[in-house]
């Protein structure tokens, strides 16, 4: 990684440093990374990085709002762009899908985060992350029963945690076997069992 001048704008300063940390993550434990390691990636000394964020939590504040925006916007574009809320669904999966492979080193830094004993700002910048993501699952699937698509007898709230579930354990296997392009070729049959727990009986 090139030099970081310590005159880069802070949205860009912001960027690089979540680019650094998101690295690290995918190839070694999160609770380990250092702000001496994140330092070093970036090619800066401890001094210029604290001259970009005042601590450790604020990296990681960073990067779980960077983690937020994007994945958010990328699921949204998603089931924007699809005809019916049952492909919005299979839409958003994928889109969730291709996100973890791109950036493998998210979910460590996510599971990571979530054993932590206690609460923190990272914790509940998760937790509000997962929530409106489920508003977005909760409102496909909600249309998806009113248009007849889906069944009525859904309960919407459950196969919303399904869903999200279903990513979960992808992401769990990927990282028991560090093969993060598995996720490719078993999401889609996966999401086929899905599809046919909700869909309206013919």
């Amino acid at each position: 990684m090139q030099a970081i001048s310590k005159h880069l704008p802070a949205e860009e300063r912001r960027a690089v440093t979540v680019e650094a940390v998101i690295a690290l993550a995918a190839e070694q434990n999160p609770n380990d990374i250092t702000t001496a390691a994140i330092a070093k990636k970036m090619n800066l000394t401890q001094g210029a990085l604290f001259r970009h964020f005042p601590n450790k939590e604020a990296i990681w504040l960073a990067v779980m709002e960077w983690v937020a925006e994007r994945l958010l916007a990328r699921i949204d574009r998603a089931a924007i762009s699809a005809p019916t809320p049952l492909a919005g669904l299979e839409a958003v999966f994928f889109a969730h899908i291709e996100f973890v492979v791109a950036h493998p080193g998210v979910p460590r830094m996510i599971f990571g985060e979530l054993q932590r004993a206690g609460d923190s700002m990272v914790k509940r910048m998760v937790r509000t992350m997962l929530a409106h993501y489920g508003e977005r699952l909760v409102t496909l699937i909600a249309a998806g029963k009113s248009q007849g698509e889906l069944s009525a007898d859904v309960d919407t709230a459950a196969a919303a945690t399904l869903f999200i579930g279903m990513i979960q354990g992808l992401v769990m296997q990927s990282l028991l076997h560090n093969e993060p392009q598995r996720m490719l070729t078993e999401a889609p049959q996966l999401f086929v069992i899905y599809r046919r727990s909700i869909v309206e009986p013919k």
